[in-house]
């Protein structure tokens, strides 16, 4: 393949953008880019796993956002690989009005009256970070990766929603969403292929897939009192 530096309209790049694993969080807090939230112990589980996945691919680039969910996920895969594990703030979770409360499936947030002006423009959304804006952080950090590891393989560890969201941009389909049917599990990898610098297919699995819980796996029905930080 050709040089990281050189390469050609004709390289073949793959790059890997995964969630973070299962994060310890027993108040149901939606953490957002609060610090101090770290994997649980069955998160730890998760990214072996993935690492195991990918240990014998061609991987030459391992790069995480800063929070520390997103570099213990990455850590396991840059070690397997002999590589640095580098940060990209732009791999960060989406910015969020709820961040630091407790914002789900029957805990009453959307019956409180304080909450409402928040959720007036669900296209936007209202509530947080404007969709066209994690579009545009999220490609660019593709872009960087992709030239990172040019000919190869790299692996881009962020958090559900900005992945989910660039996903829909490079697949034609609308941003605002149903965040219920993300297909973005735990420990997942969106897989994007560039042939040059563009990208010409994406792929989707869940390698840790017999480690998430069942209410937490794509499309399943949300449960009450289970799932108050899911997309994180």
């Amino acid at each position: 393949m050709s040089d990281q530096n050189n390469g050609t309209n004709d390289d073949i790049t793959v790059v890997h953008v995964m969630r973070h694993g299962e994060v310890a969080n027993p108040d149901g807090i939606l953490y957002g880019r609060l610090p101090g939230y770290h994997l649980s112990e069955l998160g730890r589980r998760m990214a072996d796993r993935v690492a195991e996945h990918l240990a014998d691919r061609d991987v030459t680039h391992v790069v995480a956002s800063p929070l520390e969910r997103a570099q213990e996920t990455a850590e396991p895969i840059a070690k397997a690989h002999g590589l640095d594990l580098a940060t990209d703030e732009r791999l960060i979770e989406a910015d969020n009005i709820f961040q630091g409360k407790t914002f789900g499936v029957g805990d009453g947030a959307l019956r409180k009256p304080g909450n409402w002006k928040h959720l007036v423009n669900p296209l936007r959304p209202s509530w947080g970070e404007p969709y066209v804006d994690q579009v545009v952080r999220m490609m660019s950090a593709l872009s960087t990766a992709k030239d990172r590891a040019r000919g190869h393989e790299a692996v881009v560890v962020s958090h559900q929603l900005p992945i989910w969201i660039v996903r829909s941009y490079v697949e034609r389909r609308r941003l605002w969403h149903d965040p219920r049917k993300r297909q973005c599990t735990l420990a997942s990898l969106t897989t994007f292929t560039f042939r040059g610098d563009r990208i010409v297919s994406v792929g989707y699995t869940e390698p840790a897939r017999d480690l998430v819980p069942a209410h937490l796996l794509a499309g399943a029905k949300p449960v009450k009192g289970k799932d108050k930080a899911f997309g994180a």
